[in-house]
Parts: structure tokens; C-alpha cells; sequence
């Protein structure tokens, strides 16, 4: 499979003094959903939002390295130019505009296409036949509705830019169990009927690693495991970490006995 999305050795520092990536490679195939692993505050959201170019309003910035698309470097472009080439992220925390309806809400993320009423009727049934819960409450204000529909409605908007990826920033996050897997395999539905690649960044490491093909685990800004998805759900190293099932007291992932760590180098 191609390369869609390469990143390149980057490092991101904050206000000019703050390193909080250091040296972070990974790739996202096309056609595959690759998951973004790591504790609260390990840099899966900063990688995202590199990629995504949203890092200066943070005063963020990438100080090494590259990342490209397609085979294009792509970390110059402007947010806006990013969405129009087929590159969108669904933020944490959902961020639907309250005061919209779902349907509102949704018709914004086409806002960056030259399309006709035609065009944008066939996206927007496109969204309701993945997500018919959206559907029934297409006229309900989106600060009314539940979290697990907001988080629909996040993924629908970015489906109306008729995306080729997607990057999606802890879908699970404040949700049900249930609507956790129900969004997941929405996920897995898009990612085979429409060809849309996936880099989600999450910290539900089960659930995210059985719907993902390959996982990179972050710990403090760095890279320290990677493979392919089920190989990391049945590693013991991640079990100890993440689930705590070989001693009580959570530990750093450098400490775990059989970690390794492989060095990345640039080309």
C-alpha cells in the first residue's frame, strides 16, 4: 500500500522553549486506519495538530523534519489549503456549534467545496446512511444532544469535505462503552466502502487496536513502540503498561523489562 501521510523525524516545540516531540516518525498507509497510542499528555494530540498545521494558534511550532502527503510536503500549507487537498481533523471534544442544528453543523463542512445543491443533497445523505441517528435529529440544536451524537455529527462534518483522511483525536473520549464501539465501527465502515485513511490518536489502547491495522505507542514526545496492531494487543509489555496486569504500580514504558527501543534516523 502507498504512503498517503509520512512523518519525518519532527520535532515540535511550544513558545519557543517547550520541546514536546522529539524526533516522532510514522506513516499511515492508504486505505489504513493506524492508531496513535500513549498516556494523557504523551503528545498524540501535538502530532496531530502538526500534522494538521493548527499549531501556531497554540504558538507551536515544527522546528525539525517533515511530513507529507501523497508525496508532497504539506506542513507549509494553511489549514484551510489542507482541508481543500483532502486532509481532516476531527478535534477532541467534538467542538460542534451548539447554537446549529446537527444538520447545520453538518452542511459547514463542505463550506471549502465549489459543489451544486445536487452535489452537497448526495453528501448529505451519504452522512445520514452512516450515521441515521443524525438523521432523526437533524432539526435539534447540536448543544442539546448527546455526546456520543455530537461525536457523530464532529466525524459527519468532516465527511462533508469529502476527505481522502482523516485524523481523529480521542473519538472516545466521555462516551459510553457501547457508543464507544458503535463509533468504531462506523470508523471501520468508512475506512472499507469509502477508502478513507484513519490516524486516530487514542488513549482506549483495546478498543483502538482492534479496529486499527498498525499502532505507534508515544510516551513523553518520543516513539517508543511500534507494530502492527495485533501484535501490540497481545504484547506483554503493552498489557503492563496499559492494563497494569503483570504488578500494581504503573510504570514508564522504559522501565517495562522487555522494552526496546529502535533509533530513527532520517534517510
Amino acid at each position: 500500500m502507498q504512503n498517503y501521510l509520512s512523518i519525518n523525524n519532527i520535532e515540535v516545540i511550544y513558545d519557543h522553549v517547550i520541546l514536546v516531540l522529539k524526533g516522532v516518525s510514522l506513516t499511515v498507509p492508504q486505505g489504513g486506519i493506524v492508531a496513535l497510542l500513549g498516556a494523557n499528555g504523551a503528545g498524540k494530540t501535538t502530532t496531530l495538530k502538526a500534522i494538521s498545521n493548527l499549531l501556531h494558534a497554540e504558538r507551536g511550532d515544527v522546528t525539525k523534519g517533515s511530513i507529507e502527503f501523497q508525496g508532497k510536503r504539506i506542513d507549509q500549507l494553511t489549514p484551510n489549503d489542507l482541508v481543500k487537498g483532502g486532509v481532516i481533523q476531527v478535534m477532541e471534544g467534538r467542538h460542534c456549534f451548539g447554537h446549529l442544528t446537527l444538520e447545520e453543523n453538518l452542511l459547514t463542512g463542505a463550506y471549502t467545496r465549489s459543489i451544486n445543491r445536487a452535489e452537497l443533497k448526495n453528501s448529505l445523505d451519504k452522512v445520514y446512511t452512516y450515521f441515521p441517528r443524525l438523521k432523526e435529529r437533524r432539526a435539534t440544536q447540536a448543544g442539546y444532544t448527546s455526546g456520543g451524537e455530537q461525536q457523530m455529527c464532529a466525524i459527519g462534518r468532516a465527511l462533508m469535505a469529502n476527505p481522502q483522511m482523516i485524523l481523529l483525536d480521542e473519538p472516545s473520549m466521555g462516551l459510553a462503552p457501547q457508543i464507544v464501539e458503535q463509533i468504531f465501527e462506523i470508523v471501520k465502515d468508512l475506512n472499507s466502502k469509502e477508502n478513507i485513511s484513519f490516524l486516530l490518536a487514542e488513549q482506549n489502547t483495546m478498543v483502538a487496536l482492534r479496529y486499527a491495522d498498525f499502532g505507534y505507542i508515544l510516551e513523553n514526545g518520543r516513539v517508543v513502540m511500534e507494530g502492527k496492531a495485533e501484535d501490540l494487543r497481545t504484547n506483554e509489555d503493552v498489557k503492563e503498561f496499559y492494563l497494569g496486569l503483570s504488578s500494581g504500580e504503573r510504570k514508564s514504558f522504559r522501565d517495562v523489562k522487555h522494552y526496546r527501543r529502535r533509533k530513527r534516523w532520517l534517510a
